[in-house]
């Protein structure tokens, strides 16, 4: 017996996902959507010398990211200013990077470059690359942070979930965070993303994307020369070994 299209309904726990398969595979688009995941909005000029290809080429495959949905747009009088549409768009592109091979490296700026992105960067809106896997093994070997078992829902995309101890509570208050406001936030709390040059976790979530915005304000990290690298600054060397354990050279 057929049944009517109007009463078929998604399958729970499950997901089509060729259509978002299909719009990554393309290799300007791919370009485009790793331009954008520093979470910082760009001009579609901006993208198109990013991927290497004309303007009318970029506006084309833009269209495409925006219809799939894993792009937004931002508008400012006659400018329009592109980005990801969130953080789960994001957690899949770190995610790809694990099964996909390298990109080669043709000159010694892209050697530098890859070297600075694996030492830190921004996974969206938190801290990724080798900076981003020692502060969670300093959360947890200092007590700050507890794993615990189980999974908080569909939107939780992470392999792992953290819950703050007692002592992470008062340790990160005084750090400057609000717990009780970071808890509000959609995303799930606090979870790992399997970080492709390191191939460990770093912390990811609602409480990761606190934690690097607080960095950033006390000057511990700066925005590096190149797209997406971080750099930690001689106070951020100080203040993550006193505050988190975190031992960096």
């Amino acid at each position: 017996m057929t049944v009517p299209a109007e009463t078929l309904q998604p399958v729970p726990w499950d997901a089509d996902i060729a259509s978002a398969a299909a719009l990554i595979a393309d290799s300007t688009r791919a370009a485009i959507l790793r331009a954008l995941l520093p979470d910082r909005p760009l001009a579609a000029g901006e993208l198109a010398r990013l991927a290497g290809v004309s303007a009318a080429t970029a506006s084309f495959h833009l269209a495409k990211l925006l219809e799939g949905g894993l792009i937004t747009v931002i508008r400012q009088g006659r400018h329009r200013y592109y980005r990801l549409a969130g953080h789960e768009v994001a957690a899949a592109l770190e995610a790809l990077g694990l099964i996909s091979p390298g990109l080669p490296v043709r000159s010694l700026r892209q050697s530098r470059e890859a070297a600075a992105l694996a030492e830190a960067r921004t996974c969206y809106d938190h801290l990724a690359g080798r900076a981003g896997v020692e502060v969670l093994d300093g959360l947890l070997r200092q007590g700050l942070l507890e794993e615990k078992s189980g999974r908080t829902g569909r939107d939780d995309t992470s392999s792992h979930r953290f819950e703050v101890t007692g002592a992470g509570a008062r340790e990160l208050g005084s750090f400057g965070l609000n717990l009780l406001q970071i808890r509000r936030s959609r995303r799930h709390f606090a979870g790992t993303c399997i970080d492709w040059t390191q191939r460990r976790g770093h912390l990811n979530g609602a409480l990761a994307a606190a934690i690097t915005s607080r960095m950033f304000e006390l000057g511990w990290i700066e925005h590096g020369q190149r797209r997406r690298s971080v750099r930690v600054t001689t106070a951020g060397i100080e203040g993550l070994a006193c505050t988190f354990g975190v031992d960096l050279p």
